[in-house]
C-alpha cells in the first residue's frame, strides 16, 4: 500500500495503461478506468476489481488524481476537453497526470486550462516500455507544480522505479524527447555495427559478448542485440510510435533552435521501416533496412 488509498481514474488501457492501472488497483487504490473500446475497460475491471466507466468524465467523478495514457496530443485533448472529457467532472484541487508521450505545447496548454478550472496538471511521460509497465519498473519524468507532484508521486511509485520532477509544465515531455533522441542514435549505431559484423562473417553473438563488456555496452545492446541478429522484432515499443515521438522532437527542435541532424536522419529511416510493412515491429527493427 502506498501511503493512504486514494480514489483514482485511469484513461487509456493500451499495452502501457492496462498494467499501470492494474498496479494502482493491486496496491489498494480505488480505480475507475475508461477506454475507447469499452470491452477492454470491462476486461480490466474483471481482472483487477475496479470500475469500468463509459466516459472520461464518469471515470473522473470524485477522483483525487486522473491518470491518462493515450496516443497523441489530440487524444489527450479529447479525454480532457472533448465531449465527456474529464476536466468538466473533476473536483476542485484534483490532479490530472498525463503519461502520454505528447508535445510540450499540449502539456502547457492543459496546465493553463487546469489552473483556470481550479485543477492541477502534470505531464509525466514514461520510459521502460511494455515490460517496464508490466513489472512496475518505469522511469517517469514529470513537469508541473511541486504541490501536484508531491501528491501524485506516491501513486506513480506503484509502477515507477524512478519518479522525478524535472521542472514546470512541459518539462516532463521535453525530458522524454531527450530520451528518444538518445535511443534513436544508439539503435542506429547498434544496427550498423551488427550489420557490419554479419557482412564481415563474424559471429554476431560472440561479437556482442565481447563488446558488451566494454565501452560499447548499452541497455539496447544487452536487451535487443541478440534478437536483432536473429531478426526478431516483437518486443514492445512500435516503430509507428517512435516515429510519432521523433516528429515531436524535430518540431520542438525547430522551435528552440537545437541541431538534430542524426535524429532527423533516423526518423527518415523509421519511415523506410514503415514502408517495409514494419510499423508494428519494435524500434530495434532499424537493422532490417540494412
Amino acid at each position: 500500500m502506498t501511503d493512504q488509498p486514494m480514489k483514482l481514474a485511469f484513461l487509456g488501457l493500451g499495452v502501457m495503461g492496462f498494467p499501470m492501472a492494474g498496479h494502482l488497483a493491486s496496491k489498494g487504490h480505488q480505480v475507475a478506468v475508461y477506454n475507447r473500446t469499452q470491452a477492454k475497460a470491462e476486461a480490466w475491471a474483471g481482472r483487477f476489481g475496479g470500475r469500468a466507466a463509459a466516459s472520461p468524465a464518469e471515470a473522473a467523478d470524485g477522483a483525487d488524481i486522473v491518470f491518462a495514457c493515450v496516443g497523441a496530443d489530440n487524444d489527450v485533448r479529447a479525454v480532457t476537453l472533448g465531449d465527456g472529457g474529464c476536466f468538466a467532472a473533476m473536483r476542485p484541487g484534483a490532479i490530472f497526470a498525463d503519461h502520454t508521450t505528447a508535445s510540450a505545447e499540449v502539456a502547457r496548454e492543459l496546465d493553463a486550462e487546469a489552473r483556470a478550472r481550479g485543477l492541477l496538471s502534470l505531464d509525466a511521460p514514461v520510459s521502460g516500455g511494455q515490460a517496464g509497465a508490466e513489472n512496475g519498473q518505469l522511469t517517469i519524468m514529470v513537469g508541473g507544480a511541486e504541490e501536484a507532484f508531491a501528491r501524485a508521486e506516491p501513486a506513480m511509485r506503484c509502477y515507477g522505479k524512478a519518479v522525478t520532477l524535472m521542472g514546470p509544465a512541459g518539462y516532463g515531455q521535453l525530458t522524454k524527447m531527450v530520451n528518444q533522441i538518445c535511443i534513436a542514435g544508439l539503435v542506429q549505431g547498434l544496427s550498423e555495427g551488427l550489420a557490419f559484423a554479419m557482412k564481415a562473417g563474424l559471429d554476431a553473438n560472440r561479437v556482442l559478448d565481447v563488446i558488451g563488456k566494454g565501452a560499447a555496452q548499452s541497455w539496447q545492446m544487452d536487451n535487443r542485440g541478440r534478437t536483432m541478429a536473429e531478426g526478431r522484432f516483437d518486443f514492445g515499443f512500435a516503430v509507428d510510435w517512435m516515429r510519432k515521438d521523433l516528429g515531436l522532437v524535430l518540431s520542438e527542435g525547430r522551435r528552440n533552435g537545437a541541431a538534430l541532424p542524426v535524429t532527423a536522419l533516423v526518423e527518415q529511416f523509421y519511415g523506410d521501416v514503415q514502408r517495409m510493412g514494419g510499423g508494428r515491429w519494435d524500434t530495434s527493427s532499424l537493422i532490417k533496412r540494412l
